[in-house]
């Protein structure tokens, strides 16, 4: 994977420094992993500490945001509430108090775009790749590439072929987050999505379909064993609670007929989050559509190898911070 760190601390060097998955070689050569992470999502902040056993976390917190307060979208201004987002990530940093190290930081997934991009070839030297992501990216996202940071990595596409997995934002878009815990005092080293800091959580064979809800923004991965095959965001007309199941199947079934095109195979599962007391009902849907086993994402073999307060909180749709610990800087 191609580094994006430099001896002076930059945007560009902070920024998607952790693996997609565990198993998918590494995002980068070298990344740190803080101990702290913290979450600004459409509907909530969150933060937490881990301590130095795998699993262990010192302390947890989430505060709800009001409506408004955080409108995600890769182009348009995100943190219209700055007053509202402050007051909740104050009272969210007196239970997890900032020890002054930098932390990482998790941002709602319409924010960064991820693409799987087939090439036959792409130098390998940072310098010289970039320009031609840049140039096939151009025509793929609605804003100037110019005005973005990138990162990438390499991975083996379904018929052996080179495929490169991009992930894209605005600047402009990411200092607003930045700025925010930023005027609290904090520091952050990483900032990415909140989905690619879930993904860790996932089974490590076959092929995972992950349907993830996040306020109103649903977004859809497949992963094969070492490969992200399949991933969409997508900002729905509601959140969970009141989303009619029919608008659910029909974001995720393009994604099991293209994963069944392109790579040839069957999915052997799913994993929900964030459906909250409607996740029976979506579950029992879904397995009569799909044809296979449907289930929560806390009862994923990654989950169940955690303690009980890490369990807790993939259930409590804290899942990315507890992703984040497993990623441990692969």
């Amino acid at each position: 994977m191609n580094s994006l760190t430099a001896k002076v601390p930059t945007l560009e060097s902070r920024f998607f420094q952790v693996g997609l998955v565990r198993r998918l070689d590494q995002w980068l050569n070298v990344m740190p992993h803080p101990p702290m992470v913290v979450e600004i999502a459409s509907d909530h902040v969150a933060a937490a500490h881990w301590g130095k056993s795998h699993g262990y976390v010192d302390a947890c917190a989430i505060e709800p945001l009001q409506v408004g307060s955080v409108m995600a979208s890769p182009v348009e201004t995100n943190v219209t509430q700055p007053d509202a987002v402050r007051s909740a990530l104050r009272a969210v940093f007196n239970r997890v108090p900032l020890s002054g190290a930098p932390l990482a930081l998790l941002v709602p997934d319409l924010v960064v775009r991820v693409f799987i991009l087939p090439f036959d070839s792409l130098p390998r030297r940072q310098d010289e790749a970039m320009p031609v992501l840049r140039w096939r990216l151009k025509k793929s996202v609605p804003f100037d590439v110019d005005d973005t940071v990138v990162s990438w990595m390499r991975q083996a596409g379904p018929h052996g072929n080179l495929e490169v997995v991009t992930a894209i934002a605005r600047k402009t878009i990411l200092r607003e987050y930045e700025e925010i815990v930023e005027s609290l005092g904090a520091r952050n080293c990483i900032v990415l999505s909140s989905t690619l800091a879930t993904l860790p959580l996932l089974e490590e064979r076959g092929a995972t379909l992950l349907a993830r809800m996040s306020g109103k923004t649903l977004t859809t991965v497949v992963v094969n064993d070492a490969n992200l095959c399949v991933y969409r965001a997508t900002d729905m007309l509601a959140e969970a609670d009141i989303l009619d199941p029919a608008t659910i199947l029909e974001e995720i079934f393009p994604a099991v007929a293209y994963y069944q095109d392109t790579w040839g195979g069957t999915i052997d599962r799913a994993r929900l989050a964030g459906f909250g007391s409607r996740e029976r009902e979506f579950r029992q849907i879904l397995e009569e559509e799909l044809k296979f086993g449907v289930n929560p994402l806390g009862d994923s073999e990654a989950a169940r190898t955690l303690n009980s307060p890490a369990i807790d909180m993939v259930h409590q749709n804290l899942d990315a911070l507890v992703g984040w610990m497993m990623n441990e800087g692969a």
